[in-house]
């Protein structure tokens, strides 16, 4: 059974680490045609089912001129809640 939780925490975690990589590559121009922007492609298709849910229950936030996407933030902190919590929990 442990094993189970622990090979759900990795998972967990190595989604975060790609919402974290397509979240710093919205940053930055990137050309169509480079290998960035194929990166970014990946990343895309493996966050946007979790974040999509979360952004049309709670559009984004104006700051001005600006929309805020805030989606990306909830939906980071409850993954790590539930992976350092439920899944993978310092003390046993």
């Amino acid at each position: 059974m442990r094993a189970i939780f622990f090979i759900a925490f990795v998972v967990v975690q190595i989604w975060l680490l790609c919402a974290v990589g397509r979240a710093l590559l919205s940053w930055f121009p990137i050309s169509y045609d480079s290998v960035a922007h194929r990166v970014n492609s990946v990343l895309v298709r493996i966050t946007e089912p979790v974040i999509a849910p979360v952004r049309r229950l709670m559009p984004p936030v104006r700051a001005g001129a600006v929309g805020i996407d805030l989606s990306f933030i909830v939906v980071f902190v409850v993954l790590e809640l539930i992976a350092t919590r439920v899944l993978f929990p310092l003390s046993h």
